[in-house]
């Protein structure tokens, strides 16, 4: 037996359940001469004889009884499918920005943010430049600095240290140092390395990621944040903290927006999370 498709069974259940082909047409806006070649084709993919052809219409054979008895539970398995489809594309969306390595610590914690069972979806944006309430671009947004103006609501959270970084196994009598380009660099954190004057510069790349990798993988020394450098076991810290390059972080949100349940749950889950690594943040956690 070939496969029947499922728009043939919906077919087949169509002119079972309307008694004919002229039924079946007028309930999909096919011909009756194309549902009559279908059935034909349904009976020769499934091998068996399903319809009682006569003057009065198609009559079910028992073959085509015991086929129409499983359409139906397929159709409502199919509808509870749309159903539950449905109920997921109406959940709210709560869209929260942040700066790259912010998001990977998000991720690398999600279940303190976000769950399967939470009643709305989320939407994660790599901002490294900063947000624009102004167009909604997002709904909450982690920023390394107080907004100064704008229709928003902040909240202060927690301090973010930075260091350099080199492998477990660079020899310390390696020179080559790793930066973002000067293309691609935002922040003081990104802009740091390529400032020292006397600093030999062997690597360079246009994304947060590919830095953290390349360092990891003993191409030179960079800076990282500490909460992303103290927490890989294949890293150690090259210096002491950068003082200069600390800030606090803020949590931010469009003041229309806050007041959503979902939204204000997604704040306080942040607030949270950065608090229960406050001192990882801060750069006083060794490396594990």
């Amino acid at each position: 037996m070939k496969d029947a498709s499922w728009d043939d069974l919906q077919l087949f259940f169509h002119v079972a359940t309307g008694g004919g082909l002229s039924a079946a047409a007028a309930r999909t806006g096919l011909s009756a001469p194309t549902i009559g070649r279908r059935m034909l084709a349904l009976e020769r993919a499934t091998g068996r004889s399903l319809f009682s052809r006569g003057p009065t219409g198609y009559l079910l054979a028992r073959d085509g009884q015991e086929l129409l008895d499983r359409v139906r539970l397929m159709q409502d398995a199919a509808q509870a499918i749309s159903d539950w489809r449905g109920e997921v594309l109406m959940l709210p969306i709560v869209s929260t920005a942040a700066d790259s390595w912010t998001l990977r610590f998000i991720a690398d914690h999600l279940a303190g943010v976000w769950t399967p069972k939470d009643s709305f979806r989320m939407c994660y944006k790599t901002c490294d430049a900063g947000v624009d309430f102004t167009y909604r671009e997002a709904h909450i947004a982690i920023r390394r600095s107080r907004p100064d103006s704008g229709n928003v609501a902040i909240r202060r959270s927690v301090k973010v240290a930075h260091a350099a970084y080199q492998a477990a196994d660079f020899a310390q009598t390696n020179c080559n140092w790793i930066s973002l380009g000067t293309d691609t660099a935002i922040t003081p954190a990104d802009k740091w390395t390529f400032e020292q004057p006397d600093y030999w510069i062997t690597s360079w790349t246009n994304t947060p990621h590919m830095l953290f990798y390349l360092i990891r993988g003993g191409a030179g020394r960079g800076v990282l944040p500490c909460f992303i450098g103290d927490q890989e076991r294949k890293l150690v810290r090259a210096g002491p903290v950068i003082d200069d390059l600390t800030y606090e972080m803020w949590i931010v949100a469009h003041d229309d927006e806050r007041q959503r349940p979902e939204v204000r749950t997604v704040i306080d889950r942040l607030a949270a999370l950065f608090a229960d690594h406050e001192d990882l943040f801060a750069g006083q956690r060794p490396s594990m």
